[in-house]
């Protein structure tokens, strides 16, 4: 099992403090326990699938979440504390993470007051939107995205890429068609932008945009991707070119240069939360 595995090797490393031996040795202690198959398991058995194993790391981090809980009854308002207090950092991400498996009930509400009430950039809303998401909540949460006030059901909030619409995917496998193979490096800065941008403007008319419309809005959307980052590489790029490749017709156009607009602000940073 990876996680034991994991243990073991840091439980080897030097020159970290006691009490992170001591919480590793814990978690060591408590995996062998709960896995004893996976101990001293060779390569002949077989490996754990993809939901096993992501089901047993859940596991993990939510036995790890009750034995920070019995230790320390604050350690829930302490996690709050760094998300919503302290500068945006890694740590932040961490708390957040933590926090989708912490079984304390104020949790859900604290998170969403905080959600609807502060100015957040739209890549941690939608961060905290998936930690309700993963820890069952089932609210609406209204909440402001760029200039937006858009009401999101936490059910329907994402928590991989592959959990967006088929609409959504789709945008990226139209512009990967037409540059997997002749522009790569295009198509790879294309998929991280995407996944960035999608979760920034999920829920609002933008994101509705893809959703409701026929394959003639796939296509703009893709084209106005495609432009988008062929701009930002810096390269030598004719949109009037990119329209005819992906069909964008004087109907589309304007919508066409709105996406575009979007899809550039984002990239520039514009579209923080006012």
């Amino acid at each position: 099992m990876e996680a034991i595995n994991l243990l073991e090797f840091l439980l080897q490393c030097q020159g970290q403090e006691q009490r992170n031996y001591d919480e590793w040795a814990a978690l060591l202690e408590w995996l062998r326990a709960a896995f004893p198959q996976y101990i001293n398991s060779d390569d002949d058995n077989p490996a754990l699938e993809e939901e096993d194993l992501i089901e047993s790391e859940e596991d993990l981090a939510r036995q790890n979440a009750r034995n920070k809980l019995a230790e320390d009854g604050e350690y829930a308002n302490k996690l709050l504390s760094t998300v919503m207090e302290e500068p945006l950092s890694e740590q932040t991400m961490l708390a957040l993470d933590q926090l989708a498996y912490v079984d304390v009930p104020n949790v859900d509400a604290s998170l969403k007051n905080w959600l609807e009430k502060s100015k957040l950039h739209p890549l941690l809303q939608f961060r905290v939107l998936q930690t309700l998401r993963k820890r069952g909540a089932q609210m609406t949460v209204t909440l402001q995205r760029g200039t937006e006030n858009v009401e999101v059901e936490v059910e329907t909030v994402p928590l991989k890429p592959d959990d967006f619409p088929h609409s959504v995917i789709r945008i990226l496998e139209l512009v990967a068609e037409q540059t997997e193979v002749h522009e790569p490096t295009l198509f790879y800065f294309a998929q991280e932008l995407w996944s960035q941008y999608i979760m920034a403007v999920f829920g609002t008319s933008d994101y509705r945009s893809m959703l409701e419309g026929d394959d003639s809005m796939l296509d703009m959307w893709a084209a106005a991707l495609h432009a988008a980052v062929a701009e930002s590489l810096g390269g030598s790029h004719n949109e009037e070119e990119i329209r005819t490749l992906y069909g964008i017709t004087s109907e589309v156009r304007f919508r066409f240069e709105q996406a575009y607009r979007s899809i550039k602000q984002f990239v520039s940073g514009g579209l923080d939360a006012k």
